[in-house]
Protein backbone atom coordinates (compact mmCIF):
# COMPACT_ATOMS: atom_id res chain seq x y z
CA UNK A 1 0.00 0.00 0.00
CA UNK A 2 1.36 3.48 -1.15
CA UNK A 3 0.79 5.93 1.77
CA UNK A 4 1.65 9.49 2.18
CA UNK A 5 1.53 11.53 5.04
CA UNK A 6 0.93 15.30 4.33
CA UNK A 7 1.84 17.02 7.88
CA UNK A 8 0.32 20.77 8.14
CA UNK A 9 2.27 22.97 11.31
CA UNK A 10 2.82 26.14 10.78
CA UNK A 11 5.63 26.17 13.30
CA UNK A 12 6.98 22.16 12.78
CA UNK A 13 10.47 23.38 14.49
CA UNK A 14 8.86 24.66 17.99
CA UNK A 15 6.60 21.28 18.20
CA UNK A 16 7.03 18.26 19.86
CA UNK A 17 4.50 16.34 19.27
CA UNK A 18 4.25 16.78 15.81
CA UNK A 19 7.54 16.98 14.93
CA UNK A 20 8.09 13.45 16.60
CA UNK A 21 5.19 12.17 14.83
CA UNK A 22 7.18 12.85 11.54
CA UNK A 23 10.27 11.99 12.18
CA UNK A 24 9.12 8.57 13.09
CA UNK A 25 7.02 8.18 10.17
CA UNK A 26 10.29 9.34 8.24
CA UNK A 27 11.73 6.37 9.42
CA UNK A 28 9.36 3.85 6.95
CA UNK A 29 10.29 3.23 3.33
CA UNK A 30 6.45 2.71 2.13
CA UNK A 31 5.50 6.40 3.93
CA UNK A 32 6.18 9.18 2.17
CA UNK A 33 6.04 12.68 4.01
CA UNK A 34 5.43 16.06 3.14
CA UNK A 35 5.92 19.27 4.86
CA UNK A 36 2.64 21.75 3.83
CA UNK A 37 3.91 24.87 4.93
CA UNK A 38 7.59 24.32 3.90
CA UNK A 39 6.08 23.21 0.38
CA UNK A 40 4.10 26.37 0.17
CA UNK A 41 5.13 29.26 2.35
CA UNK A 42 3.61 31.68 0.13
CA UNK A 43 0.91 29.43 0.23
CA UNK A 44 0.43 28.99 -3.50
CA UNK A 45 -0.84 25.37 -4.02
CA UNK A 46 0.01 24.16 -7.03
CA UNK A 47 -3.25 21.66 -7.41
CA UNK A 48 -2.20 19.86 -10.72
CA UNK A 49 0.66 18.71 -8.22
CA UNK A 50 -1.32 17.71 -5.52
CA UNK A 51 -4.15 16.29 -7.54
CA UNK A 52 -1.38 13.82 -9.35
CA UNK A 53 0.46 12.93 -5.53
CA UNK A 54 -3.40 12.23 -4.26
CA UNK A 55 -3.47 9.71 -7.06
CA UNK A 56 -0.55 7.96 -6.78
CA UNK A 57 -1.43 6.83 -2.99
CA UNK A 58 -3.88 4.53 -1.86
CA UNK A 59 -3.70 6.14 1.62
CA UNK A 60 -3.49 9.71 2.27
CA UNK A 61 -2.91 11.13 5.95
CA UNK A 62 -3.34 14.57 7.44
CA UNK A 63 -1.13 15.28 10.23
CA UNK A 64 -1.77 18.69 11.68
CA UNK A 65 -2.46 19.69 15.33
CA UNK A 66 -5.88 20.73 16.40
CA UNK A 67 -6.55 24.42 16.14
CA UNK A 68 -9.44 26.67 17.21
CA UNK A 69 -11.70 23.34 16.29
CA UNK A 70 -10.14 22.42 13.31
CA UNK A 71 -7.23 22.46 11.15
CA UNK A 72 -4.71 25.12 10.77
CA UNK A 73 -5.39 27.00 7.95
CA UNK A 74 -3.07 25.87 5.14
CA UNK A 75 -4.75 22.93 5.37
CA UNK A 76 -8.03 24.45 5.13
CA UNK A 77 -6.87 26.35 2.33
CA UNK A 78 -5.24 22.95 0.64
CA UNK A 79 -9.00 21.28 0.96
CA UNK A 80 -10.75 24.05 -0.72
CA UNK A 81 -7.69 24.17 -3.63
CA UNK A 82 -7.45 21.04 -4.62
CA UNK A 83 -10.58 19.17 -3.96
CA UNK A 84 -12.33 20.58 -6.83
CA UNK A 85 -15.38 20.06 -8.09
CA UNK A 86 -15.77 17.54 -10.94
CA UNK A 87 -12.60 16.54 -10.20
CA UNK A 88 -13.00 15.16 -6.29
CA UNK A 89 -16.63 16.10 -6.28
CA UNK A 90 -20.01 16.69 -8.46
CA UNK A 91 -20.12 15.13 -11.80
CA UNK A 92 -17.02 13.23 -12.88
CA UNK A 93 -15.86 13.92 -9.83
CA UNK A 94 -14.98 10.74 -8.95
CA UNK A 95 -10.73 10.45 -8.92
CA UNK A 96 -10.37 10.13 -4.91
CA UNK A 97 -13.17 6.98 -5.10
CA UNK A 98 -11.79 4.00 -3.02
CA UNK A 99 -8.80 6.42 -1.39
CA UNK A 100 -8.27 5.83 2.17
CA UNK A 101 -8.05 8.93 4.43
CA UNK A 102 -6.84 9.58 7.84
CA UNK A 103 -6.60 12.28 10.73
CA UNK A 104 -3.54 12.51 12.43
CA UNK A 105 -4.22 14.98 15.44
CA UNK A 106 -2.47 16.88 18.28
CA UNK A 107 -4.62 18.39 21.13
CA UNK A 108 -3.36 21.00 23.79
CA UNK A 109 -5.77 20.05 26.35
CA UNK A 110 -6.33 16.27 27.71
CA UNK A 111 -9.05 13.93 27.41
CA UNK A 112 -11.23 14.58 29.23
CA UNK A 113 -11.52 17.97 28.12
CA UNK A 114 -13.12 16.56 24.64
CA UNK A 115 -16.25 14.74 25.70
CA UNK A 116 -19.97 15.71 26.33
CA UNK A 117 -20.24 17.94 29.19
CA UNK A 118 -16.02 18.79 29.29
CA UNK A 119 -14.28 22.20 28.75
CA UNK A 120 -14.76 21.83 24.92
CA UNK A 121 -18.36 20.52 24.99
CA UNK A 122 -17.89 18.05 22.27
CA UNK A 123 -15.70 15.04 21.14
CA UNK A 124 -12.86 15.34 18.72
CA UNK A 125 -14.83 13.11 16.72
CA UNK A 126 -17.86 15.72 16.73
CA UNK A 127 -15.28 18.37 15.98
CA UNK A 128 -13.76 16.39 12.84
CA UNK A 129 -17.09 15.71 11.34
CA UNK A 130 -16.74 18.60 8.35
CA UNK A 131 -13.18 17.24 7.55
CA UNK A 132 -14.86 13.83 7.35
CA UNK A 133 -17.39 14.94 5.76
CA UNK A 134 -15.57 16.93 2.95
CA UNK A 135 -13.85 13.37 2.59
CA UNK A 136 -16.92 11.43 2.02
CA UNK A 137 -18.23 13.74 -0.54
CA UNK A 138 -14.94 13.26 -2.12
CA UNK A 139 -16.14 9.83 -2.38
CA UNK A 140 -12.56 9.11 -0.15
CA UNK A 141 -13.07 6.17 2.51
CA UNK A 142 -12.92 7.75 5.73
CA UNK A 143 -10.71 5.70 8.47
CA UNK A 144 -10.89 6.21 12.09
CA UNK A 145 -8.94 9.23 13.35
CA UNK A 146 -5.35 8.99 15.70
CA UNK A 147 -5.13 11.64 18.20
CA UNK A 148 -2.90 12.62 21.09
CA UNK A 149 -4.34 14.45 23.65
CA UNK A 150 -2.80 16.61 25.89
CA UNK A 151 -0.05 17.43 23.63
CA UNK A 152 1.35 20.58 25.03
CA UNK A 153 2.03 18.83 28.14
CA UNK A 154 3.94 15.81 26.87
CA UNK A 155 7.39 16.30 28.92
CA UNK A 156 7.95 12.64 29.11
CA UNK A 157 10.02 11.83 26.05
CA UNK A 158 9.48 8.31 26.69
CA UNK A 159 5.37 8.85 26.51
CA UNK A 160 5.83 11.16 23.19
CA UNK A 161 8.28 8.26 21.80
CA UNK A 162 5.36 5.18 22.32
CA UNK A 163 2.73 7.83 20.94
CA UNK A 164 4.99 8.28 17.96
CA UNK A 165 5.55 4.16 17.42
CA UNK A 166 1.30 3.77 18.50
CA UNK A 167 0.86 6.48 15.31
CA UNK A 168 2.97 4.62 12.52
CA UNK A 169 0.99 1.01 13.76
CA UNK A 170 -2.19 3.23 13.23
CA UNK A 171 -1.56 4.40 9.93
CA UNK A 172 -0.92 0.78 9.03
CA UNK A 173 -3.44 -0.67 10.13
CA UNK A 174 -5.82 -2.48 7.71
CA UNK A 175 -8.65 -1.26 6.55
CA UNK A 176 -10.95 -2.82 8.58
CA UNK A 177 -10.85 0.27 10.65
CA UNK A 178 -13.37 1.74 8.19
CA UNK A 179 -15.73 4.11 9.80
CA UNK A 180 -19.55 3.73 8.73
Amino acid sequence: MNIMVIVAHPNLETSRANRAFMLEISNHANIDVRDLYREYPNWNIDVDKEQQLLLAYDRIVFQFPFYWYSCPSLLKKWFDDVFTYGWAFGPEGYYLKGKEFILATTTGGPENCYRAGGDNWFTISEFLKPIQRTITKCNGIYLPAFVTYDAASLGNDTYLSQEAKRYVEHIHASSSLLVH
